[in-house]
């Protein structure tokens, strides 16, 4: 399998961000529409909170930017190093879905267990994704 296929997952990431961002959009500007929030919030962002379905929204995104970070490093970093195979590809596969359902259940219903669960679930695929990376560069020298 090779390691250029890790393309794939990282795109799946980069489309669920992009998912992520049109419907923060979409709900900041329904929120000024409705009279939720002052467009001038968004000059500096403060002021009045923004309401709390847009601060889920808002959270959910940046939080787009910290762990999944780290998942985009090491996909590179095996694709750099040579290590590709099924069990990568897997791994990467699997914290894509995670970060699916997280998504799905934040920007849901939010059911505290259920997100913080497959959160630690996505950290765990992502220790997984290292060791399994550090291991195999180690063996190759």
């Amino acid at each position: 399998m090779p390691v250029l296929s890790l393309v794939y997952p990282m795109s799946a990431m980069v489309l669920l961000t992009m998912i992520v961002l049109v419907k923060l959009f979409r709900a900041r500007v329904a929120a000024v529409r409705s009279g939720q929030i002052d467009v001038t919030y968004y000059r500096l962002y403060q002021g009045a909170l923004e309401p709390e379905q847009q601060q889920k929204f808002t959270r959910h995104f940046i939080n787009l930017f910290e762990a999944p970070t780290l998942f985009y490093v090491a996909c590179l970093a095996a694709m750099v190093a040579g290590v590709g195979g099924i069990v990568m590809l897997v791994l990467a596969w699997a914290y894509v879905v995670a970060r699916y359902l997280h998504a799905f259940i934040h920007l849901g219903g939010n059911r505290l267990r259920k997100r913080m669960t497959i959160y630690f679930v996505s950290w765990l695929i992502l220790a997984a994704m290292w060791t399994y990376l550090v291991v195999c560069v180690a063996l190759q020298h």
